[in-house]
C-alpha cells in the first residue's frame, strides 16, 4: 500500500511539474524576476559607485570627512616588591605576584576638510569616470545583442536565458569584492553580456508564448513591471545598504536571490536546444524597416534622460544640496515607483487608445519633466518631476516593446529573437550614450542646459509616431513595390474583430 501511495503522490508531482512547465503564467514569472535581479544590480551602483570612487581617489580627504582613529596600548609590568633583591641571595621569588596592566588609548585625528571649490572641481571631475563606468554595461550589450538575437532563432530561448543568469551571477559577486575602478569596470561590463541574453531572451520568449496581441502587451506590461520594480528597489537598497552595513553587502544579498532564479529557470525552463518553425526574418531586413526604426528610437530618447542622471544627479546633489547617500538613492524612488505604475497601466491601456499616442505624450512629459529638474534647490522639489519621468517612461516603453512584435507579425514573420535584439539596441543606446556624454556636456554647458537639450530632442521626435497610428502589412508593402493593389489587404491597428 505505501507503495502505491509513493507511486501515486510521485504521478502527481510530476504531473504538476509538467503542467507549470506548460504553463505560460510561469514562464511571464520567471523573465519578470530575471528583469528584476538585472536592473536591480543595473542600478544599485548608482548610489554606491561614485562616493566609492571618491574616497579611493582621495584617501587623504574621503567627501564625509569621517576622523581616522589611530589607538595606542601601554603595557605596564608590576614586580614583587624587592624581588631582585631576593633573587641575589637565592631566595625563592613568588611569580604569582607578578601584575601587568594594559592601557588602550584612542586619538581622533581629522582629515583634512575640503573646500568646497575643491570639492565642486573633484566631483564634476569624476562624473567622466563615473560616466564611462556606467555606460559600459550598455556598450558591451549593444555589441552582444546583433549576436543573441540570431542565436535564440538557431537553438531557442531557454539556454541564451540561462546563460544570461550565470553571467549576471559572476558580475555581482565581481562587484562585491570588488575594490578598484579596473575590476568595478570589468565587473560592468560582464554584465551587459548577461543582461544581452536575458532580455532579448525573455521579450522573445513572451511574444512566442502570447500570439494575441492584446494578451501580448499585458504580458509585457507585468514583465516590464519586474524591470521596473527592480530599478525601484536598486538605488534605495544600495543606498541604505552601503550607508549602514558596507559596500560589499547588497551585491551579496543579490547574489543570492539570483541563486534561486537559476534554479527554478533550470527546473521549469529546462534549457535545452529548439528550433523555430518559421524562417526568421534577417536582422538587416528589420534594421531597414522605417516602421521598426521610430519604435526603436522612442525608446532611445525616452531612455537618454534618466540614463544621464543616474551618474549626474548623485553628484549634482553632493555638490548642491550636501546629500546624504540615502538620500542619492532615495531620489530615484518616484521616478522608480511611476514607472511601476506606468508599465503596469499602459500595458493593456496602450491597445486600447493607440500605442503611437501612448509613446507620443511620454515623449513630450519626459521632456517637460527634464526640465523642471535642475530648478530644484532641494530633495522635496524632485519628487514630482523625478514621478513624471518615470511615469511617462513607463509609457513609451510599455507601448513600444509590444509594437515591435506587432510590427513583425503583419510585416515580416512571427520569429521575435531579432527584433528584441533590435528593441534592446534601443534601449541600451540610451544607457550607452547617456552617461558617456553626460560628463562632458556638464562640464562644458553645465547639468541644466544638458537636460534642456535632451528635453528639446524628445520634443522634436515625439510627432514622429503619428507614422506608427496604421503601418502598412506585408500585403500592402508587396503592392507598394509591384503597384499591384488588387490584393492589398487593409489591416486596421485598432481592428474591431481582434478586440473582441
Amino acid at each position: 500500500m505505501t507503495m502505491v501511495n509513493d507511486w501515486v503522490n510521485g504521478l502527481w508531482i510530476h504531473g504538476w511539474i509538467q503542467r507549470c512547465r506548460e504553463s505560460r503564467r510561469l514562464v511571464l514569472v520567471i523573465v519578470a524576476i530575471a528583469l528584476l535581479l538585472d536592473n536591480m544590480l543595473l542600478t544599485i551602483v548608482v548610489p554606491i559607485i561614485p562616493e566609492f570612487l571618491y574616497d579611493i581617489n582621495h584617501p587623504e580627504a574621503p567627501l564625509k570627512g569621517r576622523p581616522l582613529i589611530t589607538t595606542t596600548t601601554t603595557t605596564t609590568t608590576t614586580k614583587e616588591p624587592c624581588s631582585e633583591l631576593r633573587k641575589k641571595f637565592n631566595l625563592d621569588v613568588n611569580d604569582t605576584l607578578y601584575a601587568s596592566t594594559t592601557s588602550t588609548y584612542e586619538n581622533f585625528t581629522d582629515y583634512p576638510k575640503v573646500n568646497d571649490a575643491d570639492k565642486h572641481k573633484f566631483l564634476v571631475e569624476e562624473t567622466v569616470s563615473v560616466g564611462m563606468l556606467f555606460a559600459s554595461k550598455a556598450f558591451v550589450q549593444l555589441i552582444a545583442n546583433p549576436f543573441v538575437g540570431p542565436l535564440t532563432h538557431k537553438i531557442g530561448y531557454s539556454i541564451p536565458m540561462f546563460c544570461g543568469f550565470i553571467i549576471m551571477f559572476l558580475s555581482t559577486i565581481i562587484f562585491a569584492f570588488g575594490r578598484s575602478y579596473s575590476v568595478l569596470f570589468i565587473a560592468r561590463s560582464l554584465q551587459g553580456i548577461g543582461s544581452s541574453c536575458s532580455s532579448v531572451s525573455g521579450m522573445g520568449m513572451l511574444a512566442e508564448r502570447y500570439p494575441d496581441d492584446k494578451e501580448r502587451g499585458n504580458a509585457m506590461g507585468i514583465a516590464l513591471g519586474g524591470l521596473a520594480l527592480g530599478v525601484l528597489i536598486g538605488p534605495p537598497f544600495g543606498g541604505i545598504m552601503y550607508e549602514f552595513v558596507g559596500k560589499s553587502a547588497p551585491f551579496l544579498v543579490l547574489a543570492v536571490i539570483a541563486l534561486g532564479d537559476g534554479l527554478l529557470q533550470l527546473l521549469m525552463l529546462q534549457p535545452s536546444v529548439t528550433h523555430q518553425e518559421s524562417d526568421p526574418p534577417s536582422l538587416k531586413a528589420l534594421i531597414m524597416d522605417p516602421y521598426i526604426m521610430i519604435a526603436a528610437g522612442a525608446i532611445i530618447f525616452a531612455n537618454l534622460g534618466i540614463a544621464m542622471l543616474e551618474p549626474s544627479l548623485p553628484i549634482w546633489m553632493m555638490d548642491t544640496m550636501g546629500a546624504e547617500r540615502w538620500q542619492q538613492g532615495v531620489s530615484f524612488l518616484p521616478a522608480s515607483v511611476s514607472y511601476l505604475i506606468g508599465t503596469n497601466l499602459f500595458g493593456p491601456l496602450g491597445h486600447r487608445m493607440g500605442r503611437w499616442l501612448a509613446g507620443l505624450l511620454g515623449l513630450i512629459i519626459i521632456g517637460i519633466c527634464l526640465m523642471c529638474i535642475p530648478l530644484a534647490t532641494s530633495m522635496n522639489h524632485l519628487l514630482i518631476p523625478n514621478a513624471g519621468l518615470g511615469f511617462a517612461i513607463g509609457m513609451v516603453d510599455s507601448s513600444m516593446m509590444p509594437e515591435l512584435g506587432y510590427l513583425v507579425d503583419i510585416r515580416h514573420s512571427a520569429v521575435y529573437g531579432s527584433v528584441y535584439a533590435i528593441g534592446d539596441v534601443a534601449f541600451c543606446l540610451g544607457y550607452a550614450i547617456g552617461p558617456a556624454l553626460s560628463g562632458t556636456l556638464i562640464k562644458s554647458i553645465g547639468f541644466a542646459w544638458m537636460l534642456f537639450g535632451i528635453a528639446m530632442l524628445d520634443f522634436i521626435y515625439a510627432p514622429l509616431l503619428f507614422s506608427l497610428k496604421n503601418p502598412p502589412t506585408k500585403e500592402e508593402k508587396k503592392s507598394l513595390i509591384t503597384g499591384d493593389h488588387s490584393s492589398v489587404r487593409y489591416v486596421s491597428y485598432q481592428n474591431e474583430e481582434e478586440d473582441e
